[in-house]
């Protein structure tokens, strides 16, 4: 018997085991355009405004997806003929669920301004949302401000009616709203970066004021960026999961999205024109968001990247493969407990110790098939770069931290597909550096548009090139590497400089 194809026409005959959806699909109103529709976008954001609607609200707040690359083109011809539906598969080494999601209405043609211009101008849309990356921002990585030099702020500074940069489009956007009398949106970032709504704000502010300063001054007073944390790990949807979907749930899906069971979300309550009320679904709003988002991204995402870069080099191909590898199981406990948690603010209302354990349960998470490629080919390098700026400003040492981001150099003068190094505007620079380089990677670490202050900071550099060494000591890779070495000796008589940071995290030399 053929599986039913996932669309409209078939959500009354879903297999067992399968969610069906409790609302009319075909009666949502758009009030959300949302760039970058990708799989985090799918299983967090629109997983939560479908929640709401699976209780009878928030049915005036559907989602159009604008896409913004050529990926984004790849995931309208998926969901097109499925009528925007699709299933979210959420498991973890103990369970499985999946239901159908309803809450996108339309995914605009990707990479069509004038189409997503457009949509934003639409009756009802009251939120622009974005998960673009780091560095859809175009932000200058010394300052953090608005990159003037980026070349798509370039263009469209000398062409602002026809934008091709995210700031662009959004200040674009915001001229047509002023001039047509319409009330102004709030743009609301899901991004994994410090301060995500309070940089999204500056940039857009910087940008407006330099077409036109009456706009600037418009967006300022009328428009809305609040910050935001969130949280769920998100693999890239595999061929293996499309297929598994036929023969597990008995579903024909273009493009499932499979995530862990975990979400969380953190928003800071200030909208300009109205908001879902996703209270009722778990949303966490508060005034004051920083704390939680770096919790998280000090602990989660800095661990993360740490884990893939170093994952890979010990030849692990899946997070939880390099989570359950015993010596970087230490590594990464004594990465948070020790130099990490520290950075935070004492007065955080969370147990650090219980959500440290927590993360090392999510990065175990074998069902999720989730790949270190991903993490070090999407990450940001900040993720290791802010905290490691709070150590030395605290007078504290790096090692842990200066060994993750040694391995992420590293990584880059191995690999050998460049489709796999980095999503960075300076990914081939920094390729050709780190295989030029070999252990003197001077130069690459003088990129101030990367490491911006660190750059020429000796507190940082030294200790970067010490684990280097360390790790062209014992070899290309770290695989089959005995890191431990004999206890009854001391590290610096085992092993090469940066390598005893394996160890279990409880010995007095990591202290």
């Amino acid at each position: 018997m053929t599986s039913p194809r996932q669309c409209r026409a078939t959500l009354d005959r879903l297999p067992d085991g399968v969610a069906g959806l409790t609302y009319d699909p075909s009666q949502i109103t758009a009030g959300i355009v949302h760039l970058g529709p990708g799989a985090f976008h799918r299983a967090h954001m629109a997983r939560y405004v479908h929640a709401l609607m699976a209780r009878g609200q928030a049915m005036d707040w559907g989602i159009i997806g604008a896409g913004l690359t050529p990926f984004d083109a790849r995931v309208r011809d998926a969901l097109a003929p499925q009528d925007w539906l699709y299933t979210l598969v959420e498991r973890d080494d103990d369970n499985a669920t999946a239901q159908v999601v309803g809450s996108i209405v339309e995914i605009v043609a990707p990479g069509d301004t004038e189409a997503i211009l457009d949509a934003i101008d639409r009756p009802g849309i009251r939120i622009v949302s974005l998960t673009v990356s780091e560095n859809g921002y175009c932000l200058d990585a010394a300052t953090r401000c608005l990159d003037h030099a980026n070349p798509l702020i370039v263009s469209d500074l000398a062409c602002p009616r026809r934008p091709d940069s995210v700031i662009g489009l959004l200040v674009e956007a915001c001229r047509r709203r002023r001039d047509a009398g319409r009330p102004a949106f709030t743009a609301l970032s899901c991004d994994n970066l410090p301060g995500n709504g309070g940089l999204l704000r500056a940039a857009v502010l910087e940008f407006a004021g330099r077409v036109d300063a009456g706009l600037g001054d418009w967006i300022a007073e009328h428009a809305r960026f609040p910050a935001t944390m969130v949280d769920r790990i998100t693999p890239v949807t595999a061929q293996d999961d499309i297929a598994k979907m036929d023969q597990k749930w008995g579903l024909i899906d273009a493009w499932p999205i499979i995530c862990e069971p975990y979400s969380q979300w953190v928003v800071e309550d200030d909208f300009a024109d109205g908001r879902p009320d996703w209270e009722d679904v778990g949303v966490q709003f508060t005034a004051d968001v920083a704390p939680f988002e770096q919790m998280k991204l000090r602990l989660l995402n800095a661990s993360h990247l740490a884990l893939a870069s170093l994952g890979w080099l010990r030849g692990h191909r899946m997070v939880a493969e390099a989570m359950r590898d015993p010596r970087l199981a230490r590594y990464i406990r004594a990465l948070m407990e020790k130099e990490l948690s520290p950075t935070l603010p004492a007065d955080l209302p969370v147990d650090l110790p219980t959500y440290q354990d927590q993360l090392v349960t999510r990065f175990s998470n074998r069902t999720l098939r989730d790949t270190v490629e991903r993490i070090n080919t999407d990450a940001s390098i900040n993720l290791l770069l802010d905290p490691i700026r709070d150590r030395l400003a605290a007078g504290r040492p790096i090692r842990r931290l200066a060994l993750a981001v040694a391995a992420w150099i590293r990584r880059l003068a191995l690999l050998d597909d460049d489709a796999l190094a980095l999503r960075h505007p300076l990914a081939d620079e920094l390729r050709s550096l780190a295989k030029t380089g070999g252990v003197d990677q001077s130069r690459l670490l003088a990129m101030t548009e990367v490491f911006g202050d660190l750059s020429g900071n000796p507190a940082f550099v030294n200790p970067v090139h010490r684990c280097l060494c360390a790790i062209n000591v014992i070899g290309a890779r770290l695989r089959d590497v005995p890191l431990e070495g004999r206890t009854a000796r001391t590290h610096s008589e085992v092993d090469p400089p940066g390598i005893g940071l394996f160890r279990d995290h409880r010995e007095t030399s990591l202290h």
